[in-house]
């Protein structure tokens, strides 16, 4: 408790000195820039001490720990008993993501040193070399081996893609690169094409393998150039928006199984990528189609998404899905405000994480899986944290 007073404290002081600065110094926007980086920051800082698992040098999956949990991502026919020592891979490389948008928003090195001495020396432990071809499994290898996501690979290659851009060393390209090779080995011509979600379950092919997969491409061709990525990208957006696409609202479905059935659930961050794939390809072809598909989107996802919520302040409108799901909708909802400079569905995010903050804190000063009331969860998720420290960071000025 002393800790989150001592944070609240120093914002306090931040908005004090601030007034007294002159008006060559300071705008509207960098105030709340420093504001949202101050905030980020303390969110990590606070993730790093609570989530440490000093033994393995990785993170705990939840704070309090829970010790009775016991891994079940584990390859089919391995042993499922082995206790949960630390986190999977997908709440981790959630850490990963914000500590990375933390060092492209301030190119404070202290972040990059964070990654190259910790975090990123941690995310080798979840490294298998022993399947070909190599990727990150869901849980470190320590256990065995554990199933392979495309979709939790694709994550890790999207911050690796970033870190390239950031700091130009070859490393990092050469990583994404890798782990774009794992994920083109998930994709077939089964249901005409499109990425399965796990190596070792190919049950469905899903929006969150294949839409991400999509921004990959993307992103991988604005680095290198390399026609293969651009042909990639838009291969697998089409095939995603054929085959997943709720053309009533422009939201998109889950997944398609091998028999052509689609499970209907809708998750923020499944049309989030679509709208930031649809962005970066618009900005790479100036096919405006592009940018017609992910203003739909975006605007579809806010109707289906965003709901009237009660609290302690009045009514509030809230994206409701979880955290982490609504920060990667962030990031397709950036890539579009680049270009149209449409803020109404970022501003409702924005609104929603400074609620969350100043309102929902448990006494740990952590975050629940609810951002318009506090929580009962006794154990507070790390990726439920995670995602905020990437939510601040990359919140952009508005105008």
């Amino acid at each position: 408790m002393k800790t989150f007073l001592r944070i609240l404290l120093t914002a306090t002081l931040f908005f004090t000195l601030s007034g007294f600065l002159s008006a060559e110094d300071k705008s509207f926007c960098d105030i709340q820039k420093k504001e949202n980086i101050m905030i980020s920051d303390s969110v990590l800082n606070r993730v790093l001490r609570l989530y440490h698992v000093p033994e393995y040098g990785l993170l705990a999956e939840t704070y309090p720990r829970k010790i009775d949990n016991k891994v079940d991502y584990l390859a089919e026919g391995a042993d499922q008993q082995h206790p949960q020592e630390v986190s999977y891979l997908w709440p981790y490389s959630g850490v990963i993501s914000g500590v990375v948008a933390l060092f492209r928003e301030t190119r404070d090195h202290k972040y990059l040193d964070l990654l190259e001495n910790h975090l990123l020396l941690g995310l080798e432990k979840y490294w298998d070399s022993g399947r070909d071809p190599a990727a990150y499994q869901s849980y470190p290898t320590f256990a065995g081996k554990s199933d392979r996501y495309y979709d939790d690979n694709v994550w890790i290659a999207l911050d690796f893609c970033t870190l390239y851009e950031t700091t130009h060393r070859q490393k990092y390209l050469q990583k994404a690169k890798q782990l774009y090779d794992f994920i083109m080995s998930g994709k077939d011509d089964v249901l005409g094409g499109g990425v399965y979600w796990c190596e070792q379950k190919k049950h469905s092919k899903n929006t969150c393998s294949n839409a991400p997969t999509a921004v990959l491409c993307a992103r991988l061709y604005e680095i290198t150039h390399e026609k293969k990525y651009l042909d990639q990208a838009i291969e697998i957006y089409n095939w995603t928006k054929q085959n997943l696409l709720d053309l009533s609202d422009n939201v998109y479905w889950d997944n398609v199984n091998l028999e052509g059935r689609i499970s209907k659930q809708k998750y923020t961050y499944n049309t989030g990528q679509m709208i930031e794939a649809a962005a970066r390809l618009y900005k790479i072809t100036k096919k405006k189609n592009y940018l017609h598909d992910a203003q739909l989107s975006a605007e579809g996802a806010y109707h289906f998404f965003v709901k009237e919520q009660e609290t302690s302040d009045g009514k509030m409108l809230f994206y409701r899905e979880s955290p982490w799901f609504n920060v990667i909708l962030l990031r397709g909802l950036n890539e579009l405000y680049s270009i149209d400079r449409n803020d109404v569905f970022i501003k409702t995010l924005k609104d929603n994480a400074y609620y969350a903050f100043y309102h929902t804190l448990d006494e740990n000063g952590l975050f629940g899986n609810s951002w318009y009331r506090k929580t009962t969860q006794p154990h507070k998720s790390l990726l439920d944290n995670a995602c905020m420290i990437e939510l601040f960071a990359e919140l952009p000025d508005l105008e």
